[in-house]
């Protein structure tokens, strides 16, 4: 009898496994991560679309172009690609005399839970040259 206490012992210790509690543990992290990836990756592509609109631009010719021109053909362009958080008049024009420089920054707010939200700031700029 006293053998088949020690087979035990040593068996038990050679089990492996996940707890209930660590895997509870391990499930919410991923729901968290998974939860913000949807709330934030839609931001970013977004962010990419006005990066995308803004090189665009690069083939008017900018420098000939009136400020309100600038705006309208950025409203165009963010129409066909579906760009909802910028609109022209959030552009930033300046002439210089190396160029026009297009520039845009805003934020997007994205609630998570609750009160729980995440601020993102995005910056780009477009130069005509």
């Amino acid at each position: 009898m006293t053998n088949h206490l020690k087979n035990y012992r040593a068996d038990h210790k050679t089990q492996n496994g996940v707890t209930l509690m660590g895997l509870i543990v391990v499930s919410a992290l991923l729901v968290v991560v998974a939860l913000v990836g949807m709330k934030v990756v839609p931001a970013y592509m977004e962010f990419l679309s006005v990066k995308k609109v803004l090189s665009a631009m690069k083939q008017e010719p900018l420098d000939t172009m009136s400020v309100s021109d600038i705006k309208k053909s950025f409203d165009k362009r963010a129409n066909v690609a579906y760009i909802s958080v910028v609109k022209g008049s959030d552009l930033t024009i300046e002439k210089t005399s190396s160029g026009t420089v297009v520039n845009v920054e805003y934020q997007v707010i994205k609630p998570i839970a609750g009160n729980i939200s995440v601020l993102i700031d995005f910056s780009t700029q477009g130069n005509a040259n």
